[in-house]
């Protein structure tokens, strides 16, 4: 089997899977739906992927402001994590069978196109609802009182739909680019590392949003007798990330031009399993074709996220709560460690955005499972050092009586800061490595990348039942799940870089 990610035609792969028995598959699955050219442009490639900028803004504001929110609706901090249980769930189902649909999809707009548009129509609606979550909840009932019932079925009624739009979306302009990047390895990792570089620009975008306190002033019609200056600034931001959602979707759906499906039939071998063979069947029935390599790539995978997912649940959380020593709806100290963690998160896009325009280079000189690796080893330092912040700032005896110091503050943003780096791996690297080594197995882009969404959501689902429990178990603090990550993110490290190969990428020989 091959693990080396050069160029295919570097050495012959033709009759590498002939021994297989042949995958029930849809006409041409891999690229049918792109119009038939040379050489996809880079600019094109760049628009397609700036939709990842509007669907990202809505995750900065959602990772920023949305935990502490559902604080400040009533919800308790041990049952946080089993709110953000929704993306993975819905990731687990909605990712692969959207991705398989797209790859099936008779559209005379495309197979991609019409996924992207629909998940960004529901994002906007699911945002709306979420802002409005209390005056729907004081609409039927909730009034003054430190739990707000109503309130919370609405929210997490938005939350889930959101998140089921986000896998609507992100996947199929991911499938996208594959497509259009057709076999050649580089400008898939190109293609990847523009998507990584708009989920940077959105990020930043989202946190600086999310960190200005000032929107209530700009929107004053959203400050209501439900809903006070917190919840006026959350609704407020996602006003804006309505109008982003919706020009960054349209700048990506115009700028690909697919070829329908039904179009290429005649060209087709075979008949579609769409019709022959569940899905569920035909998913699970791809992994027994899977090499060695790609299972080593989704154990990396479900790793990694390990690692990262308590972060992401609790990374302003934690500054409020262990930082700035505050507490939901019990002074200023709080709201003031959000708005500094969101800070953090806004710097945290820059390495991320800057380590995205670097990534080609990066894996072409060291390899992609090198670099994925050392990555992971950053990401475990860091959690580890938030661990380290935490027991400082607890034993230097400042917290319920003053401001934290500044050296502990800076110290708080610079680690939130550098997890940047190893963000953009995660959110490149891998779907590059799988794009490449799937291709031969002759899955359609959309079903592949569901394939490592399984392995993106299993664990998330496994810490968000777990990381709230386990922080009751020690103290109600963050670092239970913290120390579960950095050890998830140590081993994903340590495989990536003893099983994937460092292969430098040679730059390809042209054909005679």
């Amino acid at each position: 089997m091959s693990t080396s990610d050069q160029p295919r035609h570097h050495r012959p792969t033709r009759n590498r899977h002939q021994h297989l028995p042949p995958l029930p598959r849809p006409p041409n699955p891999s690229r049918p739906a792109v119009a038939a050219r040379s050489k996809i442009p880079k600019r094109v490639l760049l628009r397609v992927a700036s939709v990842a900028c509007g669907i990202q803004f809505g995750w900065a504001l959602q990772l920023s402001l949305l935990t502490p929110y559902v604080q400040e609706l009533g919800i308790p901090h041990a049952w946080a994590s089993v709110i953000w249980l929704c993306g993975p769930l819905s990731g687990l189902f909605v990712q692969p069978l959207v991705g398989h649909s797209s790859d099936r999809c008779k559209s005379k707009y495309g197979r991609r196109r019409p996924f992207i548009v629909a998940g960004a129509v529901v994002i906007a609606i699911s945002v709306l609802v979420i802002g409005h979550a209390a005056d729907i909840g004081w609409a039927f009932g909730d009034r003054e009182g430190r739990i707000k019932p109503r309130a919370i079925v609405a929210f997490v009624l938005g939350f889930w739909i959101l998140d089921v739009a986000n896998n609507m979306t992100q996947g199929p302009c991911r499938a996208l680019l594959a497509d259009l990047t057709e076999n050649d390895n580089r400008r898939t990792r190109v293609a990847n590392g523009y998507f990584s570089l708009f989920m940077a620009v959105g990020n930043i975008l989202g946190y600086a949003t999310g960190s200005y306190n000032g929107w209530y002033k700009v929107f004053p019609f959203t400050k209501t007798v439900a809903c006070n200056v917190e919840c006026a600034n959350l609704k407020s931001a996602f006003y804006i990330d309505v109008v982003f959602i919706a020009i960054t979707t349209i700048l990506s759906v115009s700028a690909a031009h697919e070829v329908p499906l039904g179009a290429l039939a005649s060209d087709a071998h075979g008949q579609s399993s769409g019709t022959d063979e569940a899905f569920l069947t035909e998913i699970l029935g791809t992994f027994k074709y899977f090499p060695g390599s790609v299972w080593i790539i989704l154990l990396v995978t479900a790793l990694t996220w390990i690692g990262w997912f308590p972060f992401i649940l609790f990374d302003t959380d934690w500054m409020g709560r262990e930082i700035y020593g505050g507490e939901p709806n019990q002074g200023a100290s709080y709201s003031a460690g959000v708005s500094m963690g969101a800070l953090g998160l806004m710097l945290n896009s820059v390495f991320l955005g800057i380590t995205s325009v670097l990534m080609e280079k990066l894996c072409r000189k060291w390899g992609a499972g090198f670099v994925w690796g050392i990555s992971n080893i950053i990401m475990a330092i860091c959690f580890l050092a938030m661990i380290a912040t935490s027991f400082v700032a607890y034993h230097i005896g400042y917290i319920g009586h003053e401001q934290p110091p500044a050296g502990i503050v800076i110290a708080a943003v610079l680690i939130f800061t550098v997890l940047g780096i190893p963000l953009a791996i995660t959110y490149s690297v891998p779907y590059a490595l799988i794009s490449i080594r799937i291709e031969s197995l002759g899955l359609g882009q959309g079903l592949s990348l569901g394939v490592l969404n399984l392995a993106i959501v299993i664990p998330q689902v496994i810490v968000s039942v777990g990381s709230g429990p386990w922080d009751q178990l020690f103290g109600g603090g963050n670092s239970a799940a913290l120390a579960v990550g950095a050890g998830a993110g140590f081993i994903g490290g340590i495989v990536a870089i003893l099983a994937i190969p460092r292969t430098r990428i040679q730059k390809p020989i042209p054909l005679p």
